[in-house]
């Protein structure tokens, strides 16, 4: 996926197929959070900026861009378990049995990155409340780009998980991937309040 062009990876998205989907899109759209804060953070150099704190900020991104990139692969790779663990054999009660235990594997398997993908919103966010007081102000509407990006990551992830949830029948799993849906709710929050200290700082 990572190789494909943008306009070939909207042509799988559009197309009846079933991955990738919106998963995929949930991680894409942190990776692109945590490209804005690497590229807000290279424009915030020089004298009058904390190189340790930018120098930091860039690290993380880019390690975080590297992780969402490789949870949109994941993503897909745990649907088609979940596609495969439908298309088993239901004749038999022994059948009925297995299929219904690998289907809630596989369910948790597909809840899995999108959980991964609320933790890295989450760390993208606070990422952004780094830099919002600190970086470049002729960038400053990036940080609020990026804050909406790992928003959009967030909500959407916990939609995927949400509906994996119902076929999770481990309740040690289905507790902490409901932890995970929930943490999305503080993200969302707090990357409005970004939004709205850069709506309201370039309204001045």
């Amino acid at each position: 996926m990572r190789d494909d062009t943008i306009a070939a990876f909207l042509d799988q998205l559009a197309a009846r197929v079933p991955v990738p989907g919106g998963g995929a899109t949930a991680a894409l759209h942190a990776a692109q959070a945590a490209a804005l804060l690497a590229m807000v953070a290279r424009y915030s150099d020089g004298p009058r900026y904390d190189a340790g704190l930018m120098n930091r900020i860039v690290a993380e991104a880019d390690e975080l861009r590297e992780d969402a990139l490789a949870l949109a692969e994941a993503d897909a790779t745990a649907f088609g378990a979940v596609a495969e663990a439908y298309r088993l054999p239901r004749t038999t009660e022994r059948e009925t049995s297995a299929r219904s235990a690998a289907i809630s594997s596989a369910l948790a398997g597909a809840a899995r990155p999108p959980a991964d993908v609320v933790r890295t919103a989450l760390l993208l966010v606070s990422l952004a409340e780094d830099l919002l007081p600190a970086g470049n102000r002729n960038v400053i509407t990036d940080v609020a780009a990026a804050a909406e990006a790992a928003r959009a990551a967030a909500v959407t992830a916990r939609l995927n998980i949400e509906v994996n949830l119902k076929g999770i029948t481990d309740p040690v799993l289905a507790e902490e991937f409901g932890a995970a849906a929930a943490a999305a709710g503080p993200v969302a929050e707090r990357a409005d309040a970004i939004v709205a200290s850069v709506r309201a700082e370039i309204a001045r």
